[in-house]
């Protein structure tokens, strides 16, 4: 731990040296002040998450998919207090961002979920089997009513997981690669992955997009064991891998993403 006298030292230097590359007064990440900042957006009060990457240059707003943050992401020399700054500056554009967002939905109360592009029935039985049947556009489960609407994320993901894997299968072998490992991911930001390990991970969430939406995130990270870039040869390859138009799925997931939150956040 640092002394009172070397911590001024610090200071000291980090405001000779930087001041003359950033104009900061002080280096925050020298003094992280722990701040929890909030926004308030009509009559809800949005957390605000600072994200920092040391490959940003600017500050970038955004709300996250559900609606239930306002993440920022900033360079790792920018001071926190500027972020929020930045944030508040812009309420009325987030305001309106907050109100473009899907209502929520609650499947279990609704008896409706959406699965692969289209609304399938949900028919709770006390007496039915816990394990949930799929049949003629109809899921049929049984178990506690309370638990229900875990039940049917569970379902949903195990779903995703199949056809996740049995996609990258089909789009591994036309690009005469191996097969590559599939996993689930949760994330809020991100459709899907490839790591340096050749693993791919897509958002559980796709399963509820229409077949062709779900299959071109799938093409797009299988092309990415090949070309870890988003080159002309990248493209080139995705252009051969993906059967569909590339251009119509992600615009669909540009302006349609978000509704895949509607239901389980």
């Amino acid at each position: 731990m640092l002394t009172s006298d070397q911590l001024a030292h610090y200071r000291e230097y980090g405001y000779i040296v930087l001041k003359q590359f950033v104009a900061l007064p002080e280096v925050d990440w020298l003094r992280r002040e722990a701040i929890e900042p909030e926004i308030e957006l009509g009559d809800r009060t949005l957390p605000i998450d600072l994200i920092r990457n040391r490959r940003a240059k600017r500050l970038t707003l955004r709300l996250a998919p559900d609606g239930s943050a306002v993440c920022i992401t900033l360079p790792h020399w920018c001071r926190s207090a500027e972020a929020v700054d930045f944030a508040h500056a812009r309420r009325e554009w987030l305001a309106d961002e907050l109100a473009r967002l899907p209502q929520r939905r609650d499947p279990a109360r609704e008896g409706k979920l959406l699965y692969r592009g289209a609304e399938i029935g949900v028919d709770w039985r006390r007496d039915a089997p816990r394990k949930a049947d799929f049949n003629g556009g109809m899921l049929t489960l049984g178990g506690p009513e309370e638990t229900l609407g875990k039940r049917l994320q569970r379902w949903l993901e195990g779903e995703a997981l199949r056809l996740f894997a049995e996609e990258a299968a089909h789009y591994c072998a036309r690009g005469d690669l191996e097969t590559a490992e599939v996993r689930l991911s949760r994330a809020r930001r991100r459709w899907g992955s490839c790591s340096s390990q050749g693993v791919l991970r897509f958002n559980w969430r796709l399963v509820q997009a229409p077949d062709p939406i779900r299959r071109s995130v799938v093409a797009h990270e299988v092309a990415h064991l090949v070309h870890f870039d988003h080159s002309t040869a990248f493209h080139t390859l995705l252009g051969k891998l993906y059967e569909d138009d590339i251009d119509m799925a992600n615009h669909w997931l540009r302006h349609h993403g978000r509704s895949l939150y509607a239901t389980f956040g």
